[in-house]
C-alpha cells in the first residue's frame, strides 16, 4: 500500500487499495468492474420501482471471525452505525421478517441502488454495541487479520479463513499488507522480492519494466481540485463564477500531461470517464485555455486581484509529489496563496471530507456508471462536495434523472456535466495513467474493480 490504513474500524477503510477491507470482511453484494452485482452476504436480492428498498435473503452459516454467526441483527446495527459517517446510508429503515431475511428501506430512490448494495462492510452488531470496532477487526471475509503478526502504520498480516464459503477464489494462505509512502522505497521493495506488488505511477513504471516486473495499465482517475465552495460561504471570491474560471485558466493541461505525468497521460476537459453517460464526446477543445493574462483579467474583473488564501491539504503516497507543487505556483500566479496542510493518522479521512478545506486536490476516479460521478462529487450530500452546498439546477436535473430511464436519462446526466464546466466546479487537469506493477511469479488474469485502480483482492491468483 501506497498509503497506511486510517485505523481498523471497518467504516473508514479506503475504497482506493482497500485490500485490508476486501480481504476481513464481506458486504451485502459484490460488484465487478461494471458495477453489477453478485451475491456476497446476501444470496438474492430484489429492489421495489424506485429502487428505494431492497429486499435481501442472507446466506446461512456465515461465521464472524471471532465464532459468532451472522444474521439480519448484524446488517441493521452495521447500517444503521454506517449511516452515523457516511450520507448515503442516513436515515435507513429496516423490516426483519426473520434471522435471515429483510428489507432496508432509503430515504429516497437511489438509481445506483446495486453500488450501494456492494459498499458497507458488515461486522458484528455485538463490536459495535461493544464499541470494538477501533481496536478488534471482526469480519467474515475471506481473510482473518492477525493483529500479532502486525504492525500498525507499516504491515498488516492476514491469514486465510478456512471457512469461508467462497474460498477457492482466495488461492493465498497468507496476506501481507506493507506501506510504502515513498515511491522509490516501494519500487525497491518490489524488485528485491520483499513485495509482490505495488501501484506505480508515470516515474516507476519503466524501472519496473526493464526490471522484469509486469505492469497494468489503467486508466481510473481524473486529476482535479474540486471547488466545492461554489456558494462562497467559506471563501467569498469562490462564490463568483469568474474567480473559478480563472482558476482553471492558469493550468495547461497539455504540459501537465506531458511533463508531469512524462506522457502517460491526456489533458482533461470535464471529470467523467470516456465513455460514461454523462461524457461529452464533443467537447474536444478546452473551454477554458490555458492564458495566465486573460485569467488574472478575470480576476481583476471580479474585484479579487489581490487574491486570497487557499488551504489544501496533502497525503503522502497519492501521487501529489510533483503535482502539488506546481499547482500552488500556478495559482500563485492569481496571487492566491496555497497554504499545504498535511494530513495524517486516523482522523485524516474524516478531516479531508469535514468542509474545513472547500478545495481538495485529488486524483480521483470517474467510474464506469457516472451516476456515481454526480452522486459523490456534485450533488449536495455528495461525500466529495465537502461543502455541500445546494443548487437549484442540479437538484432538478437530479429528479429527471430519478423519474426517468434510457436517453433522457443519459440527457440530463450530460447537461449536469456541462452545467458544472460551465460554473467551474471542478479544476479537470489529467487523466493519468496508473499502474500496478507486480512480480510475474504471480497473476493478475482480471482487473475487476469498478473504479479502475487496481487489481482487487480477488484478482490475485497463482
Amino acid at each position: 500500500m501506497t498509503a497506511d490504513l486510517p485505523g481498523l474500524s471497518p467504516f473508514i477503510q479506503p475504497s482506493y487499495q482497500g485490500w485490508f477491507a476486501d480481504a476481513a470482511w464481506d458486504a451485502l453484494l459484490i460488484c465487478d468492474e461494471f458495477g453489477k452485482p453478485s451475491a456476497q452476504l446476501a444470496t438474492e436480492w430484489e429492489y421495489n420501482e424506485d429502487q428505494s428498498a431492497a429486499t435481501l435473503t442472507l446466506r446461512e452459516g456465515v461465521k464472524f471471525s471471532d465464532g459468532s454467526d451472522f444474521d439480519a441483527e448484524d446488517v441493521v446495527a452495521t447500517l444503521a452505525a454506517v449511516g452515523e459517517v457516511n450520507a448515503r446510508f442516513a436515515d435507513l429503515e429496516f423490516d426483519v421478517v426473520d434471522p435471515y431475511n429483510l428489507t432496508v428501506t432509503f430515504p429516497q430512490p437511489i438509481p445506483t441502488l446495486d453500488l450501494i448494495m456492494c459498499e458497507a462492510n458488515i461486522t458484528s452488531s455485538e463490536a459495535i454495541e461493544a464499541d470494538k470496532l477501533d481496536s478488534e477487526v471482526l469480519g467474515s471475509g475471506p481473510y482473518i487479520y492477525d493483529a500479532a503478526a502486525s504492525t500498525q502504520g507499516s504491515s498488516y498480516t492476514l491469514t486465510k479463513n478456512p471457512d469461508y464459503w467462497d474460498s477457492d477464489t482466495y488461492p493465498y494462505g497468507e496476506l501481507v499488507l506493507k506501506v510504502f509512502t515513498d515511491s522509490t522505497a516501494g519500487l525497491n521493495a518490489l524488485k528485491t522480492g520483499q513485495i509482490d506488488g505495488i501501484l506505480g505511477d508515470a516515474s516507476t513504471v519503466e524501472e519496473a519494466e526493464g526490471s522484469d516486473m509486469e505492469a497494468v495499465t489503467l486508466r481510473g482517475v481524473t486529476t482535479r481540485l474540486l471547488i466545492t465552495d461554489h456558494n462562497g460561504e467559506k471563501i467569498p471570491a469562490l462564490g463568483d463564477v469568474r474567480v473559478r474560471q480563472a482558476m482553471n485558466m492558469v493550468f495547461d493541461r497539455d504540459a501537465i500531461s506531458e511533463e508531469l505525468y512524462r506522457g502517460f497521460a491526456d489533458p482533461a476537459y470535464q471529470i467523467f470517464r470516456v465513455g460514461s453517460d454523462a461524457y461529452l464526446e464533443d467537447l474536444t477543445e478546452d473551454p477554458y485555455p490555458y492564458d495566465v493574462e486573460a485569467a488574472q483579467a478575470l480576476m481583476a474583473e471580479a474585484g479579487f486581484q489581490d487574491g486570497f488564501t487557499l488551504q489544501i491539504p496533502f497525503f503522502e503516497g497519492q501521487g501529489h509529489d510533483l503535482l502539488f507543487p506546481y499547482v500552488t505556483e500556478q495559482l500563485g500566479l492569481l496571487n492566491i496563496t496555497v497554504e499545504q496542510v498535511n494530513l495524517t493518522g486516523p482522523d485524516a479521512i474524516t478531516q479531508l471530507l469535514s468542509g474545513e478545506f472547500p478545495v481538495p486536490l485529488w486524483q480521483l476516479g470517474n467510474y464506469g456508471e457516472s451516476l456515481q460521478d454526480i452522486k459523490d462529487y456534485i450533488l449536495d450530500d455528495g461525500i466529495w462536495n465537502v461543502s455541500h452546498q445546494p443548487d437549484e439546477t442540479i437538484d432538478g436535473l437530479w429528479q429527471t434523472i430519478l423519474a426517468s430511464s434510457g436517453d433522457e436519462r443519459v440527457a440530463a446526466q450530460q447537461e449536469i456535466n456541462q452545467y458544472v464546466i460551465d460554473q467551474a466546479w471542478f479544476v479537470p487537469m489529467a487523466y493519468p495513467d496508473g499502474f500496478y506493477l507486480y512480480n510475474p511469479d504471480i497473476s493478475v488474469p482480471t482487473m475487476s474493480d469498478f473504479s479502475a485502480l487496481h487489481p482487487l483482492l480477488r484478482d490475485f491468483q497463482k
